[in-house]
């Protein structure tokens, strides 16, 4: 679908601030006419949007559910106990399903400069449509994509593929992530990476670039057009990579790596500690972010039942665990 086509759906919702498409819709070889078209909708108070959109779609459930319960019961639910985000699944208009999940602006851009919760930023940090982006979250993202490569580089070895590099970046938001253990499929993330990898490719490649220019990385071309990219994995790139990670989760690393913070903040090491530095710095980072995905997702699991109702929650749970059995066969 164009943006023309991914417009039409929030013609009859309240105005938003920011609007982006993403999952399996966006796939160009996804030609499956039941598929559910995700957005992720942001505005500057949920509260009242809900209360707007009610007037124009009553059968709207989570918008019944604020009308009736207040803030408390979903606004509330899902900043107290999910991640800001309430979504309402199986919209049916125009002969398509819809889902759209929405969440106030702050909290969105939040997590994209912070990775607060790792939630919203794991999003925008795989391919998007954005149809509507009043404030412009489109370049404020680049810090989150930058910050995804990063990560990755801290995670793989010296020597690896575009595609390696893709798949580490994907994979950020699903480590720890609940839903893997039983309602995702185990292919998801490689499937993510094959059925979207030119989308990928225009998102990263100006990072690769640049962390080129700045010599953490070399880039060179393989037989089949994709990408070869080595890494020296020595303290000056491990510094570079580290500093540009959202300040707290850089923070933390230092912290929690101890005696060697002196050594991060000098920006000076000997040889027999490069390595443990590296290492060190790596499997802080996965533990960082394997809590943070823990939390948010069974937070957001809640939170979802209770937004859109045990009907509607269970009917999507058996649709996700029902392509996750499939996987396993």
């Amino acid at each position: 679908m164009d943006n023309a086509a991914f417009g039409s759906f929030l013609q009859v919702l309240p105005p938003v601030e920011f609007a982006c498409v993403y999952g399996s819709s966006l796939h160009p070889s996804n030609r499956d006419k039941t598929t559910m078209t995700d957005y992720i909708l942001g505005v500057a108070d949920p509260k009242q949007w809900h209360s707007e959109n009610l007037k124009l779609n009553k059968h709207h459930y989570a918008s019944w559910m604020v009308h009736l319960g207040g803030e408390r019961l979903i606004t509330g639910v899902a900043d107290k106990i999910g991640v800001g985000v309430h979504f309402n699944p199986f919209v049916s208009w125009n002969g398509k399903l819809f889902k759209y999940g929405v969440v106030r602006m702050h909290d969105l851009l939040q997590d994209v400069h912070y990775w607060e919760k790792f939630y919203l930023c794991g999003r925008l940090q795989k391919p998007v449509h954005i149809v509507v982006d009043n404030l412009d979250v489109n370049s404020t993202n680049s810090v989150n994509l930058r910050a995804a490569v990063s990560a990755a580089l801290l995670l793989l070895p010296s020597e690896f593929t575009e595609e390696d590099l893709y798949a580490k970046v994907c994979s950020l938001s699903y480590m720890g992530d609940v839903r893997m253990l039983f309602a995702e499929d185990k292919n998801k993330v490689k499937k993510i990476v094959s059925g979207q990898f030119d989308l990928f490719h225009s998102m990263y490649k100006p990072f690769l670039e640049e962390y080129e220019a700045k010599k953490l990385l070399r880039l060179s071309s393989t037989a089949n057009n994709q990408i070869h990219i080595s890494q020296d994995c020595d303290f000056s790139v491990d510094y570079s990579i580290v500093s540009a990670l959202p300040p707290l989760i850089r923070n933390q690393i230092r912290m929690k790596e101890g005696e060697k913070e002196k050594i991060w903040e000098t920006g000076r090491a000997i040889n027999d500690t490069r390595n443990s530095l590296r290492e060190g710095a790596a499997n802080c980072l996965q533990r960082i972010l394997r809590r943070r995905v823990m939390i948010s997702s069974a937070r957001q699991a809640v939170s979802g039942v209770l937004a859109v109702g045990a009907v509607n929650a269970s009917r999507y749970l058996a649709k996700k665990v029902s392509k996750a059995w499939k996987s396993w066969r």
